[in-house]
């Protein structure tokens, strides 16, 4: 607690970021494993678990009442758009929290710094190091909290993409096969 009390405002707001953070990986990670089963084999899709039994039973409703290729095609990609969004929900607050935590620290660095000056302007000739301590103390805590907060948010942020995009592949995939059309690198 004494950390928190000598970083000043500036480490206060970075807890909160972490736990804004990690709040929403968590909330991610739980997502995802909601609907995992879905997902065990990219080729050889479950189409009545989770998500794709919603998604595949909308389109074979689709196909059974004739509607053409090119409209199932348009649907299907919206489905799968609407699918993916619901995984990346957070992910852009995530993002935001992760990239400015380092710059939150420079500013609580920029604050301890001044403060480390003020010091040195009120005291004149006689500043001694105790005297500095207080304000270097702040300059270099909050840049390490900011670090320590970014880091593993990054971590994190990276790591839930790289799975959201291999859900997106397997379900495009699927989705493909369902359709008979041949797997591409874009689009349906």
């Amino acid at each position: 607690m004494d950390i928190l009390v000598k970083g000043g405002i500036i480490t206060w707001i970075l807890v909160a970021y972490s736990v804004v953070g990690f709040s929403i990986v968590i909330s991610a990670y739980l997502r995802l494993l909601k609907n995992w089963g879905a997902y065990s084999s990219p080729r050889v899709p479950n189409y009545s678990a989770g998500e794709y039994k919603e998604i595949f039973q909308r389109l074979t409703a689709a196909q059974q009442s004739g509607l053409d290729q090119e409209a199932l095609r348009i649907l299907a990609l919206r489905l799968i758009t609407t699918h993916i969004r619901y995984f990346e929900t957070g992910l852009k607050t995530l993002s935001v929290l992760a990239n400015t935590a380092p710059l939150m620290g420079l500013l609580g660095t920029i604050i301890g710094m001044i403060s480390a000056f003020r010091v040195i302007e009120s005291e004149g000739t006689g500043v001694n190091a105790q005297m500095l301590a207080g304000g270097i103390w702040e300059a270099m805590l909050t840049t390490g909290v900011g670090l320590a907060v970014a880091l593993p948010l990054l971590f994190f942020l990276h790591a839930l993409e790289s799975l959201i995009e291999k859900r997106h592949w397997q379900l495009y995939v699927a989705v493909s096969e369902m359709l008979h059309e041949p797997v591409e690198s874009q689009g349906i």
